[in-house]
């Protein structure tokens, strides 16, 4: 077996020992209400929306094939770059008169989805930060 099938094979095999409710909430939710943020580049400040919403996602792309598998580790790019998101977010919803009532609704979802999320990623961070490195 080729070193990039050995790759994808430990990452499938590593999204399949999740629970089961992990996986549908990274890949039902999680990623999709984050990657929709492309669809809003042209809203108030949708790039900045989506380089935060869609950045911790890529670079979680870049921990799976370095760790090969999902670790603890993935929670530090969505605490470095949600934490700032939800504050743009909450300024969007609360401090601007030009988000129009679809945005505004997307961005109630993002935010709490992300809230949800970053619930589990912060204890997670710690425990890598911590030293607990395995992959799942």
């Amino acid at each position: 077996m080729s070193e990039r099938t050995s790759l994808v094979a430990d990452v499938l095999a590593s999204t399949q020992r999740l629970p089961l409710g992990v996986q549908v909430w990274v890949f039902l939710v999680l990623m999709p209400v984050n990657l929709a943020a492309l669809v809003a580049l042209g809203q108030p400040l949708g790039p900045l929306v989506a380089a935060l919403a869609v950045g911790a996602l890529a670079i979680n792309g870049v921990v799976m094939v370095l760790d090969r598998g999902f670790s603890l580790a993935m929670a530090l790019p969505h605490v470095a770059l949600w934490v700032p998101l939800l504050g743009v977010v909450v300024y969007l919803l609360l401090g601007r008169d030009d988000v129009g009532a679809a945005y505004a609704a997307y961005l109630v979802v993002l935010l709490v989805v992300d809230a949800v999320s970053l619930w589990f990623d912060v204890p997670d961070a710690k425990r890598w930060l911590d030293g607990q490195r395995d992959t799942f």
